[in-house]
């Protein structure tokens, strides 16, 4: 759950404690006492109506002197003539609260509760005082008033079990004091008294959530938010779907919501979930509809261009950003038509847009959002040369971003060092990696990234013994997460077990945890013991079904196996269908499609693979050609095959020293070979 939802239920329930209960206009005639005198209640009967009239008054002239004065004159005199009569002592109480006279409120509810011990309503009373004086929003947090709070609606719960107010006012309170134990029971005591209680039942999920139990959450508001749900209750389901990564079922209940919210918040939050969950044709047609709304937004149109980009329906994507040329030809609106130009392959096109840009825009100082504008416009320039193979020109773009913020000089030389070793130019990341180290010293990033860097070029024991000498290390879940990846790379898959089980004890987040569920699935496969593969990967989508690793990992794993293809052919269109644009993901859908003996379908997936808008690294890995070169053994098409063979075998030898499979470029090596007689014995025939 967000914090804003959780602050604005928070605030909401806090904000009720000031008001005062009774409607003046409203209030029930006192019962009639067990003592006094049948005038003296005919008179306080009539004094305690009068006390209404002008309280009423009072209210309507917000608060006018002459009427707040009669109002507590005819209170007292109703008190003199009955005085067992409390109910009228603790209106009084409610009306100096209104009135803004405190501390007689609290003096009269005071003496009200050492009159009577048991008095339930002057407990409230003292404890709405205390209450108003919080303001958790602006983090005006007292703590003797709200210790003071707690204890007053405590006695009045105790009092009267079935004050279902006092009760949902301590969980409040409680969850302020963060005291979620306390809070959870009385949200339950609340729920017992009314199982559709909204309020009750939005806390007690936000408290789930709170702890990462999203599902236990969710399973809470999903029977109360039908078709007459109340639309704040609907609200954090929706937000609940999306913290569980649920992004279908939060796009299919924000657009519940859609007609029952004004403005365009909502659709907004439809659009995003859509897009989260990769429905992008209903994406499309959400967002047409909100630009007719708002014709004069440009980032719809932005929006609408990168859908119909995703979709490589490139003339319809243009036509998007002319729409948004016509309203405003801004530089949001032409580097999204650089980006546009850079995923259809035009990328010297792409490339000379944005120098473009950064040259009209350049300035000798820049204020806060005029740098931050020009930072990402390097990055943008910087991904596009990195696509292009421009690789020097790339670090340069990386490293002007230093010059403007230099607070980020560390993390653009991690991306630097990232660009030179993904580029295969080893000798030069290494030499930035060192350069670094050397130059921010004590830099956790950096220090992380070399010996990342050094586990690429096989030192492993090297990396392993840098990660261990930073600060803390062996209480620190990042660093022990690091060491587990170094261990993978150097097939120390035992050890990096190990090492998952202390990082597991560290981890502070549902979302850390499940990481390392994760990994630990990825190392028992790389032992082969695919029972307990399977078992990690099960876990994982156990709690986030939309795990997009997990699903491919799972699949791909039982298409390699060749085993239950039909059931891995499910999890791996699955895992596309949440990001299409994985490289990754393309492959294994090619290859269980191999497996299953549709060539046709197989190869076109690859190929998709390997052209990958936002996977380009993918052109480099040998398996996605491997793959490739089996769907055109397979069909026939030795000549393709052993093409294909021979970019795996350039990519393996030239392939970083920790990648280094000897026994893999023997297997393909023999493969290309077979695709070479076969291409002789055709052309003979």
């Amino acid at each position: 759950m967000n914090g804003r939802a959780r602050n604005v239920l928070l605030i909401a329930g806090l904000a009720c404690f000031a008001a005062v209960v009774p409607a003046f206009a409203q209030a029930p005639a006192p019962a009639a006492a067990a003592s006094g005198s049948v005038a003296n209640k005919a008179d306080a009967y009539y004094n305690y109506s009068m006390a209404h009239l002008y309280a009423e008054e009072a209210a309507k002239y917000s608060g006018r002197a002459q009427f707040v004065n009669q109002a507590i004159d005819y209170y007292k005199k109703a008190i003199s003539l009955d005085p067992s009569m409390t109910v009228i002592a603790e209106e009084l109480a409610e009306f100096y609260m209104r009135a803004g006279q405190a501390e007689k409120a609290v003096d009269l509810a005071n003496s009200i509760i050492k009159s009577n011990p048991n008095d339930a309503g002057a407990e409230k009373i003292l404890a709405r005082m205390y209450a108003a004086q919080l303001d958790p929003e602006q983090g005006k947090i007292d703590p003797e008033a709200l210790r003071n709070a707690i204890e007053h609606f405590q006695r009045a719960a105790d009092l009267d079990p079935k004050d279902a107010e006092s009760l949902s006012s301590l969980a409040h309170l409680y969850r302020v004091a963060k005291n979620d134990a306390a809070a959870e029971k009385a949200y339950k005591a609340v729920v017992a008294l009314d199982a559709g209680d909204d309020d009750a039942l939005t806390g007690l999920a936000e408290l789930y959530a709170g702890r990462g139990d999203f599902a236990g959450a969710i399973r809470l508001l999903e029977p109360v938010t039908g078709d007459d749900g109340d639309p704040e209750t609907i609200q954090v389901l929706a937000e609940l779907y999306e913290d569980s990564r649920d992004f279908s079922k939060a796009a299919d209940t924000w657009k519940r919501l859609i007609p029952m919210a004004p403005g365009t918040q909502i659709r907004h939050k439809y659009c995003d979930a859509l897009l989260k969950t990769n429905r992008v044709d209903e994406a499309i047609q959400a967002w047409e509809e909100l630009a007719a709304i708002e014709p004069k937004n440009v980032d719809n149109f932005i929006e609408l261009a990168d859908l119909w980009g995703q979709r490589r329906n490139y003339p319809k994507a243009h036509e998007a950003i002319a729409r948004a040329k016509a309203i405003d030809n801004n530089i949001g609106v032409r580097m999204s038509e650089a980006e546009l130009m850079d995923a259809e392959g035009k990328n010297a096109d792409a490339i000379a847009t944005v120098e473009e840009i950064l040259k009209e825009t350049k300035k000798t100082v820049y204020n806060d959002q005029e740098r931050m504008e020009r930072i990402g416009m390097l990055r943008s320039l910087a991904s596009m040369q990195k696509n292009g193979d421009k690789i020097p020109e790339a670090v340069v773009s990386f490293r002007q971003i230093a010059d403007l913020k230099p607070d980020a000089a560390p993390v653009v030389e991690v991306e630097v060092i990232e660009t030179l070793a993904s580029a295969k130019d080893f000798k030069g990341a290494r030499a930035a990696a060192d350069a670094a180290v050397k130059k921010f010293t004590g830099d956790k990033v950096i220090a992380m990234e070399h010996a990342s860097l050094l586990a690429t070029l096989a030192e492993f024991d090297k990396a392993i013994s840098e990660l261990k000498a930073l600060p803390d290390s062996d209480q620190d879940q990042q660093v022990i997460v690091a060491i587990a990846q170094v261990q993978e790379k150097a097939k120390r898959y035992k050890d990096a077990l190990s090492t998952l089980d202390v990082a597991e004890k560290l981890a502070q987040t549902p979302q850390q945890k499940l990481s390392i569920t994760f990994m630990r699935g990825a190392m028992y496969e790389h032992e082969k013991n695919y029972d307990e593969a399977e078992k990690q990967f099960r876990e994982v989508l156990k709690v986030d079904p939309e795990y997009a690793g997990a699903l491919n990992y799972l699949g791909y794993m039982l298409a390699d196996r060749n085993v239950r293809l039909d059931e891995a052919q499910q999890l791996i269109s699955k895992a596309v269908d949440l990001e299409p644009e994985s490289g990754a993901y393309l492959d294994s859908l090619g290859w269980v499609h191999y497996r299953l003996n549709r060539l046709e379908q197989a190869e076109a997936e690859l190929h998709q693979a390997l052209d990958s808008r936002e996977d380009r690294a993918i052109k480099q890995d040998p398996t996605v050609h491997d793959h490739l070169a089996e769907v055109y053994f397979k069909q026939g098409k030795f000549k393709e095959a052993a093409q294909e063979w021979e970019l795996a075998v350039t990519e393996m030898k030239t392939a970083s020293p920790s990648e280094n499979d000897p026994a893999e470029l023997k297997r393909i090596s023999q493969r290309l070979e077979e695709a070479k007689s076969k291409t002789g014995s055709k052309a003979q025939k």
